[in-house]
Parts: C-alpha cells; structure tokens; sequence
C-alpha cells in the first residue's frame, strides 16, 4: 500500500478573505461565502446566509471543504460553487484518487490533522501542514468499494433523522393548532368542523389568575454532596441525571413543613433554560429554589398536563438585561393562556398525548437505531480506511 501526501494527490486551495466592504446578506449581491463558521453536523455543506461580490478563492461543486481554524479539520462536501475565507481550505483528489475517499479518511483521521494544530488564542493549521497531510492511496477500484459502503451507512442515517424531524414537527403542528383560539378565521374552520363545540369558545386567563408561583425551599451548598440518597436537582441538572443529592432527613424535613410540588405539577425552568419543563413524577427528589418553580392551582379548574402543553408554546416574557435572563414570578403569573372548560382540555390533551407518545417512541426507538448505525458504520469505516505502512 502506497502512502503519499495529500499535496501529490489533490488540489488544495486555502481560502482567503475577500478584500474591502464586499460582504452582503443579499444572495444577489455576488456568490456564498464561508469564513470557517460551518455547520459540520453532516457531509452536506449547510448554506450560508452571506455572499461576496469579491470571492478570492472558490470551492468547486464536489470539493471538500476543510476547517483549518478552530475547529481543526472538520470537513464538510459542497454540491455548489461557493466562496471560501481563511479559516478554510477547499481539496479536490486528481485522477487517482477519489475526493469521497479522501473526504472519509479525513474524517476519519480528524485527531490526526488536529494533532499537527498550533496556536494558544484559538489553533490552526498552516499551508504546509494541510499539504502534508499522509494518506493512503489504493487503487480505484478499492477507494469505489469502500466510498459505496460508507455512503450506505452514511445515507440510511440520514433517512433515520429525517423520518425523526418529521415526526416532531407533526406534533408540533397539531400542538400549535389545537392550542390556537385567538384566531378567528381557525375557530370558524373549528366550528364547521365540529358544530357541538360552538359554544365552547376559550377565555384568555393570567396564570396568576389560576394559581401561585411555587418553589421549594432554599438548599445550602453545604447540605449537598456528590453522592447521597435524594437528587438534588439544579437549573444545569433539571431534566437531565442530577450531580447533587441531600439526605432524607433534609428531604422529608423539607417536604413536610415547606413548599413541595404534588405529582403532576409541572416544574418550570425560570433561569439557564429557561421555559424546560418537567412534569413532577411523585419520586422523591428536590429542586433550586427560585430556578426551578411551579404553578400551585386547582386541577378542577385547569389541568395539569394542558399547562404543560401550554407550557411548550412559552406564554411567558422573559427578562433580560440582568446577569442572566430568567422568569421572576411576574412574568409567570401575568402570561396568558387560552382556558377552555375541562372536557375540551381533556380532548386536547388525549389528542396531544397521542402524538406525543408517538413522538417519545420514535425519539426513544429511532435514536437508539441511528446509534446503532453510527456504531456499526464507525466500526466499518475504521475497518476499510485502516491500512498499514510498510516500514522502510
């Protein structure tokens, strides 16, 4: 097996920035432009929403486009001609090498092109590091066998993650449209739709007219440690694996003589994320004052799991301009929801739980089977793009 550098192989063009005031938002003002900031999520280079009228350098349709700043040797294909500043670099295989290949066997040798990154503000690669790069060079017909297998894989996760987005934003319609009274035109498409309903139309409520804001009480920094018997959770933890936990006693101390949420209530975020929301399951657990807080109300009036729902569309303004935004008490009780009576809600809420079911499956099943497909193509791909060198 020959190995030789990327130099003798590929053209390589290192991406300048355009000289002057030539930089627009205006896809008629010149070609797209990409100054390093790529989404490398995929082998697809994403769009990008600024253009040139005085591109230097250019990145031809099936080029790989190469990150040679932080973040070194990211890499992404371009299926159009597209302008590249310096924290890029475009490559393109000559006659006995195909870019596919090279593209794969860059990806999968990121550690190494980073390894030869310097700098301490933010690292880097020079020319001649990029040129220099050692890759190995099979022939054709291999590079081909080995580029159909990986672009299998690489397409069955593709479909994997499409057949996932649309599955959420189905729910999110549905979601949108059923908690959407205020749009009069909707309510009489509803009202056509379903003539019993027509007396039921929804009154717009504070949710301070509901309930109150509640949140436990104040938990010491000292009353934590690392390992214990009740999770603790903070606004970095709050619907994720908890990294604090406090004692029983504290915990059933607490519990009994402050503020504790009953199961069902739904817990909001009010700072870090904030609007995340997590319907409380009735397992002990305890939560940060004033971060982490809930919405004490009558379920014989509004129902839990219709504020969760109505939770989703963030009622609520956010305050900003602090150390950090968050949700203080006002801004809760004085966002508005739509109240229709129970029966509709419940209505709501069966049609929602449907589809959030079906979303939850699918988030919990299709996830696991992209897992599953990135394990096996990962363990391909080191199969196929691992050749040896002989020693001189």
């Amino acid at each position: 097996m020959n190995f030789v550098e990327l130099n003798d192989v590929a053209d390589i063009t290192m991406g300048t920035s355009p000289k002057g005031n030539t930089l627009s938002n205006d896809p008629k003002d010149g070609i797209e432009f990409h100054q390093g900031k790529t989404n490398f999520t995929s082998m697809k280079l994403a769009p990008s929403k600024i253009y040139t009228t005085n591109s230097i350098k250019e990145a031809k349709p099936g080029s790989i486009v190469m990150s040679v700043r932080a973040p070194v040797g990211d890499c992404n294909i371009t299926d159009r001609e597209v302008s590249i500043g310096r924290g890029l670099c475009a490559i393109v295989g000559k006659e006995n090498i195909l870019t596919k290949f090279i593209y794969y066997y860059l990806v999968n040798n990121s550690g190494l092109i980073q390894s030869k990154a310097t700098g301490s503000t933010f690292k880097a690669i020079s020319t001649e590091d990029v040129k220099s790069i050692i890759i190995p060079l099979p022939p054709l017909l291999i590079q081909e066998k080995i580029v159909q297998i990986l672009d299998a894989f690489t397409e069955l996760e593709s479909e994997l993650k499409s057949e996932l987005a649309a599955r959420k934003k189905q729910y999110e319609y549905y979601r949108d449209h059923l908690l959407t009274f205020g749009d009069k035109r909707e309510r009489e498409r509803e009202r056509e739709r379903e003539r019993e309903r027509e007396r039921e139309r929804a009154a717009w409520v504070a949710l301070g007219e509901i309930g109150r804001v509640a949140m436990c009480k104040r938990i010491m920094k000292t009353q934590t440690s690392p390992e214990g018997d009740v999770p603790f959770y903070k606004i970095g933890t709050f619907g994720r694996s908890p990294n604090a936990f406090i004692t029983t006693e504290i915990y059933e101390q607490y519990k009994r003589d402050y503020s504790f949420p009953r199961k069902g209530d739904v817990l909001i975020s009010a700072a870090g994320t904030i609007g995340r929301t997590v319907i409380y399951d009735g397992e002990p657990a305890y939560y940060q004052d004033s971060n982490i807080v809930w919405l004490e109300h009558d379920e014989s009036r509004v129902l839990n799991k219709y504020l969760y729902y109505c939770y989703q569309l963030s009622p609520w303004q956010v305050s900003t301009g602090g150390t950090i935004d968050r949700l203080y008490n006002d801004n809760i009780t004085q966002a508005r929801i739509p109240l229709p009576p129970l029966s509709e809600q419940q209505r709501i809420v069966s049609i929602l739980d449907k589809f959030d079911a079906l979303v939850n499956d699918i988030s919990i099943g299709l996830p696991a089977e992209i897992e599953a497909r990135r394990k096996q193509y990962e363990y391909y791909r080191d199969k196929l793009l691992t050749f040896k060198r002989k020693e001189s």
